[in-house]
């Protein structure tokens, strides 16, 4: 029996939003996710999207043979809406059988290549979107003076990142070069210059008031283990009980980023957290298990985790997860660990991204004297 969406329109506003609801079923939760213009609204256990963003055709072709649909009335109180995460698409007409097909040979090319499957499916997307934007025009007759267009009338237009630009770069390159064999000057695309954009660093402080505001334990050695290594969200959830070398004070991180392996050190208090995380909740294949055994942690859940610790501790910036492995380079960086060591533990191919830390530390910045004091 197919799983059951229910689907309950509200006016918010002046526009008209829709929620879809269903009793938990991981299988829809992640084909939802796929969508790029929905919102998960964690207070009213549903989707959020807007209906002008995204049709009920669509909707419907998208859970063709993987779920029901039915209508309900049923009154919600407001919604806060975030508008960066319901991004804005013109063309949401479903995609032709030909373009379906290109897409499938793209996929199939990214997975001989053994490209990650988070890489294969933005690729994919991104193309995706490209393809739908040219509906009426083949692919075999796409000119650099079209990809002028698409940059110009969709992504400067609809006011895209520029790291967004880049996945359509990428993504558009990479397969007509290697699905349609057709050469093109890919730069007219008007790449973006790069963003100097500092990374966020939490004070040692406000990284052990976030660690030791949660009481479970498993919510505690979660965020504690990703600061004390470094690690990247991802990296945290793949880990198993194998990869924690008690002997050596090791974590071995298995096909990380860039399918590299490495190791980096494990601090003896970690160790102790983990021992007795491991006594309690026995992991069976991953460190850290959802409700169902063998199943990784989800990864929302774990920013979840961050959010309450947040809330808990009144720090009102807008920390991410990703904010621990910033703050454990910069506090290395600060106790005077070798830039070299510091990219060897973050996994960089190149020293350039790991010098970025330079600019953010205030070792050195905090012995300078303003001449303001002088005065």
């Amino acid at each position: 029996m197919l799983p059951l969406i229910l689907l309950n329109r509200q006016k918010i506003g002046l526009k008209n939003y829709c929620f879809a609801s269903f009793s938990f079923d991981r299988s829809t939760y992640i084909h939802f996710s796929k969508l790029n213009y929905v919102e998960w609204k964690s207070a009213e256990k549903a989707w959020l999207f807007n209906e002008e963003e995204l049709s009920f055709d669509f909707l419907y072709a998208h859970f063709k043979d993987k779920a029901t649909f039915k209508f309900i009335e049923k009154e919600i109180e407001s919604v806060e809406i975030k508008k960066a995460k319901l991004r804005p698409c013109h063309f949401l007409e479903l995609a032709s059988e030909n373009q379906d097909k290109e897409i499938a040979r793209f996929k199939n090319y990214l997975q001989s290549k053994r490209y990650s499957g988070n890489t294969l499916k933005v690729y994919a997307d991104t193309l995706s979107i490209f393809m739908r934007y040219f509906s009426t025009k083949a692919m075999e007759a796409i000119t650099n003076e079209d990809l002028i267009t698409f940059n110009n009338d969709y992504i400067l237009k609809n006011k895209f990142s520029a790291s967004y630009q880049n996945q359509i770069v990428n993504a558009v390159k990479l397969y007509f070069s290697a699905i349609q064999h057709k050469r093109l000057d890919v730069e007219l695309i008007h790449r973006p210059r790069r963003e100097k954009v500092l990374p966020n660093v939490l004070s040692k402080e406000e990284v052990k008031a976030i660690l030791n505001v949660h009481v479970n334990i498993k919510h505690k050695m979660m965020l504690s283990l990703m600061y004390s290594c470094g690690l990247r969200s991802g990296e945290l959830l793949a880990l198993k009980p194998m990869h924690i070398d008690s002997k050596r004070n090791i974590v071995l991180l298995k096909h990380a980023k860039g399918k590299k392996d490495r190791i980096v050190p494990l601090s003896p208090q970690i160790l102790k957290m983990l021992r007795e995380y491991y006594q309690i909740y026995k992991p069976k294949i991953y460190l850290f298990e959802g409700q169902t055994v063998g199943i990784p942690y989800d990864q929302r859940s774990l920013q979840l985790i961050l959010k309450q610790a947040l809330k808990k501790t009144e720090i009102s910036k807008p920390v991410t997860l990703h904010w621990l492995r910033h703050s454990y380079a910069t506090h290395l960086l600060e106790n005077g660990t070798d830039l070299r060591y510091i990219q060897e533990l973050l996994g960089h191919s190149s020293s350039k991204t790991t010098e970025i830390y330079t600019h953010v530390s205030t070792k050195s910045i905090q012995q300078i004297k303003s001449p303001f004091d002088d005065l």
